[in-house]
């Protein structure tokens, strides 16, 4: 797929992405980030991972799962101000609860945590292998227990054990704060006996070498008043981490939760401290760091521009040309004629023509257009019929009487045939200067879908998009549709959505319409007709990205406008669209307040949806970035139907397939080739779009009538009956494809 990252390590990311989300059942914001560890934000809900590299997929699978544990179970209460314990033995009970509660909630997960405990140790994460078990801390000893104890006989006293055993019992975090307390206390009785015992010995030693010296049996000590300066060493170990950063934040709050759920360590904690910096060398601290950016929530009130504003603009210009003319004219008379009289008899016959051609393709088009409401009305009887149930009524059915002797059936029956879902069309036209001479093809396509909506009763909308359009506010600057933010993909100020035709305006009223845009379409294949283009309504760049974007606004709106249940949203385009820029705050330095600056996207750049919990790895190629785009807004509404159509010459078709086709020398590729030889389009799935058709410029110019010349040849009527039959198995083919979809 023309999607899908090639990058092996960003598909690892998006897995364990996922992993998380799912171990969490809730909408986790899991974000890979240049960090040494990972961490936990109880508060805002976001999960931030390290790049981790050079591990196996199972210590990776054990270090994710450990922090949702800590997502789903760690609260976000400030305890350390009420418990004077130290943060880490905490994080060490902890992180035997949450382990524990994550194994009872998954089965499978036990396995998890053995392997990648396992693999740890093997590797000497803790750091434990020269030394001996039995003189560390309790707490020390209770961390090796819980995450490698059956790789150790670890020893406990009978009081020990009691403890031990507590921990293992722990189900609540006041559970863990209570036997955190009592850990604690034991752990500082430990460190300052040690003391007493490494003070001892000193003192002997002294001693003895004074004795040598011939010197006095004083200790040369300074134990203070009450001689017990080893005690107030030993509450100071808490004190230390109890304190604040430069940030004003406390250390205990930094450190559950995050990273193994191991924050500032010392000697009361030494395999945390082993761990933690064994983890760390783990993360890829290298490369650029990874920006995650969201779409903005556009206001479509100030981008769309009404249907009743259009089409006022292009009444009042083609009254204003007459007007014109008419005045000219008598101005005129007798007169040396000049320019713009000229000017505007082009104006006339052009509007005229084109008003005489769009009565003869309405006619013509009639046969396609029936042809349309004949396979949708077959395939959703079929499709109806095919959920069809049969049903007992509860009445006898009198015909079947003379049978109850081996007939057990003898009640009436009922078909009941389900209502089929109502649809809904929206139409997205590109507006680009490069469908100049395609214009008029496509709005002919359009009208069929037009007609064929109205006919079978299906609600419609057509957009059009421009950066020409003088959408401004009463400032004369262009109207803002979001507020700009660091982290947000940016839309250009100058883009418009113009809604040239909807189901609302029925009968002659849309007719008039689609005179107006026929009249429009025209005079682009005709240069000396250019006057017959309203002032804002000419052809721009092609913003297909913004469009998207905006989508995600207009389709749940016209859901509810209408009181449809599926939607089908089909996008016509003869190029693809420039990736989006994000906005990202830059302090300049002559400046106070930061600048809301732009910049372009890169591989680090990803397209994070809150609403799905996916993300999407954006690339740095224009030729990628819209199927992304199309990929989310799929994932937003699973139940619309994206098609898009692009209009191409033959000579793009390579280029076509190898964009959106993954491997471009399968099978596939060559069968879409011999499909372009005999129907002039292909259609490709798995893109962005549900389906996507590509259709030759050439082939869409051809009239479909079979019409030669009196008196022609058999080579001229041969090449005639052959154009005619490609421009109809062209028709046909995306005619049927596109019933088949809605039906």
């Amino acid at each position: 797929m023309c999607i899908s990252d090639k990058n092996p390590m960003t598909i690892q990311y998006e897995i364990k992405s996922q992993l998380a989300k799912l171990l969490a059942t809730e909408d986790l914001v899991v974000e890979h980030k240049k960090v040494e560890t990972a961490s936990f934000n109880v508060v805002s809900r976001v999960l931030t991972l390290p790049m981790w590299e050079n591990t196996s997929e199972q210590v990776v699978d054990m270090l994710v799962s450990h922090e949702v544990g800590h997502a789903l179970y760690t609260p976000s209460d400030e305890w350390y101000k009420e418990y004077k314990i130290n943060p880490n033995v905490v994080n060490v009970v902890e992180d035997a609860r949450i382990e524990k509660l994550m194994k009872r909630r998954y089965d499978g997960i036990s396995k998890t945590f053995y392997k990648g405990y396992t693999e740890l140790h093997s590797q000497d994460f803790f750091q434990v292998k020269k030394k001996d078990i039995t003189k560390l801390t309790l707490a020390d000893r209770i961390n090796l227990f819980y995450k490698i104890g059956s790789h150790y006989r670890i020893s406990f006293t009978d009081y020990e054990q009691t403890l031990v055993d507590r921990v293992g019992s722990c189900e609540t975090f006041q559970d863990v704060l209570e036997v955190s307390k009592l850990i604690y206390e034991y752990c500082l009785d430990e460190i300052e006996k040690k003391k007493q015992e490494q003070e001892t010995e000193q003192d002997s030693e002294f001693e003895m070498e004074g004795n040598q010296d011939g010197q006095g049996s004083g200790s040369g000590f300074d134990e203070g008043e009450d001689g017990e300066g080893s005690s107030e060493d030993a509450e100071s170990l808490f004190e230390e981490e109890s304190g604040e950063d430069e940030d004003g934040e406390s250390q205990e709050a930094k450190s559950l939760g995050g990273g193994m759920g191991i924050g500032k360590t010392d000697s009361m904690v030494e395999t945390a401290e082993s761990l933690e910096q064994s983890i760390k060398n783990l993360a890829n601290m290298n490369g650029l760091e990874n920006h995650y950016l969201e779409l903005p929530n556009v206001d479509t009130d100030q981008i769309i521009i009404d249907n009743e504003v259009i089409h006022g603009l292009c009444d009042a210009h083609f009254a204003d040309i007459r007007k014109d003319f008419e005045e000219k004219s008598k101005i005129a008379a007798g007169l040396e004629r000049d320019w713009s009289l000229y000017s505007l008899e082009e104006g006339i016959k052009a509007m005229t023509e084109a008003d005489a051609e769009f009565s003869k393709f309405k006619k013509e088009a009639q046969k396609e257009v029936n042809y349309l409401v004949k396979e949708f009305e077959m395939k959703k009887s079929a499709g109806a019929y095919a959920r069809a149930t049969t049903s007992r009524t509860g009445i006898l059915d009198t015909s079947k009487l003379h049978t109850y002797k081996y007939n057990e059936d003898l009640f009436k029956k009922v078909s009941i045939v389900p209502d089929g879902k109502n649809h809904g069309l929206i139409f997205v036209l590109d507006w680009s200067g490069s469908m100049s001479r395609e214009m008029l093809d496509t709005i002919k396509q359009l009208y069929n879908l037009i007609w064929f909506c109205n006919k079978v009763q299906i609600p419609f909308e057509v957009y059009a998009f421009t950066e020409n359009f003088p959408n401004v506010d009463e400032e004369g600057m262009a109207k803002k549709s979001y507020e700009a933010k660091s982290g947000l993909f940016s839309i250009r100020p100058g883009f418009s959505l113009m809604n040239i035709f909807t189901s609302k305006v029925r009968g002659k009223n849309l007719e008039k319409q689609l005179i107006n845009f026929f009249r429009i379409a025209t005079s682009f294949r005709n240069y000396n007709s250019h006057r017959l283009v309203p002032h804002g309504l000419s052809l721009s760049g092609t913003p297909l990205n913004e469009s998207i974007v905006a989508l995600h606004k207009i389709i749940p709106q016209f859901r509810k406008d209408n009181g449809v249940e599926k939607v089908n949203c089909v996008i016509l385009t003869d190029g693809e669209a420039y990736q989006l820029n994000y906005h990202q705050e830059v302090q300049r330095g002559w400046e106070d307040k930061p600048y809301m600056g732009e910049r372009s996207i890169d591989n680090s750049c990803f397209l994070r949806n809150r609403k799905t919990g996916k993300t999407y790895r954006t690339g740095d190629n224009w030729t990628s970035f819209t199927p992304v785009l199309l990929q989310d807004l799929r994932d937003t509404y699973p139940d619309v139907n994206f098609v898009g159509i692009r209009i191409m010459p033959p000579r793009e078709l390579s280029s076509f397939l190898r964009i959106n086709c993954d491997d471009y020398n399968s099978p596939e590729v060559e069968k879409h080739r011999l499909n372009w030889k005999k129907t002039k389009s292909v259609s490709i799935k798995g893109c962005g779009y549900h389906v996507y058709f590509g259709l030759s410029s050439a082939a869409l110019a051809n009239d479909s009538e079979f019409e030669v010349d009196e008196g022609a040849t058999k080579a001229q009527i041969k090449r005639a009956f052959t154009k005619s039959l490609t421009a109809k198995k062209m028709n046909k083919k995306i005619l049927n494809e596109f019933v088949t979809m809605i039906a």
